[in-house]
């Protein structure tokens, strides 16, 4: 009589090979992927078959690899992924009149009050003042909030400022060679103007600071006072259409990105 035959492995689920590390009782490397928000399922064996993908470092090219999301490092196209279920981070457009806090004892409108239906204990990366508004991150991921917050990493922040009058030729210089302030000199990475109407020019700023009010301290020293802020990017985080008051989760693409620029 014939042994009996070893069981085929099902199609996509093979042993890859020693190099590559791989967990028996793991999860498929696609399905941590789609669940990360990278891609699809279908998208994420693409990427996986194209050699975009590394696991601790080795490039895997197989459908079949599973490994432990709590143990294994996955990175797409050089940038590590979230694989933290329990973790989120999101994008919310405050707006002018909320404080940037979880809490106020003068009982203000806060940040939490714009995030209440999250069940999460979420904390905010930075400030915008009272009367600013745009983009403010929140998030329960401490390392990412300590990484966006610390001036070693020195993430660049975009803010779109109106001020009073039409601007001179040679502020965008002088705000690029710094400024001194009463807390120190201030610079802008970048400066530019974007539109303007009778008595009010709408500028465009670059900077890393994170010094409170800064960009309408910075304006009003070279004689512009601001009339309207807005903060348009943080990173590679854009505002883009989200409206004011509303908040959306970063994919699993901004979150990699965002990740990067904060040296994590």
């Amino acid at each position: 009589m014939n042994p009996a035959r070893p069981r085929r492995p099902a199609r996509g689920d093979h042993k890859p090979q020693q190099s590559v590390p791989y967990d028996p009782d793991g999860i498929r490397l696609q399905k941590i992927m789609a669940d990360s928000g990278i891609a699809s399922r279908r998208g994420a064996e693409a990427m996986i078959q194209a050699g975009r993908v590394k696991v601790d470092g080795i490039r895997v090219r197989e459908l079949g690899v599973r490994v432990d999301p709590a143990r294994h490092r996955i990175e797409v196209d050089g940038l590590p992924i979230e694989t933290d279920p329990g973790k989120i981070t999101l994008a919310l457009n405050k707006p002018a009149g909320v404080v940037s806090t979880m809490d106020d004892p003068q009982d203000r409108p806060t940040l939490a009050s714009l995030v209440e239906a999250r069940p999460e204990r979420l904390f905010h990366v930075g400030r915008l003042d009272q009367a600013s508004e745009g983009l403010i991150l929140l998030t329960n991921d401490g390392a990412l909030a300590n990484a966006l917050t610390h001036p070693a990493h020195e993430v660049p922040k975009t803010y779109l400022a109106t001020v009073e009058g039409r601007v001179a030729k040679g502020v965008g210089k002088r705000l690029r060679e710094g400024i001194e302030l009463e807390d120190g000199l201030a610079r802008v990475d970048s400066f530019r103007l974007v539109d303007s109407v009778p008595g009010l020019t709408q500028v465009e700023l670059v900077l890393h600071s994170g010094r409170n009010r800064v960009v309408r301290r910075l304006l009003a020293a070279v004689g512009y006072p601001v009339v309207g802020l807005v903060r348009t990017k943080v990173g590679p985080i854009a505002l883009g259409d989200l409206r004011p008051g509303r908040w959306r989760i970063l994919t699993g693409p901004e979150l990699a990105s965002l990740k990067q620029t904060a040296g994590l």
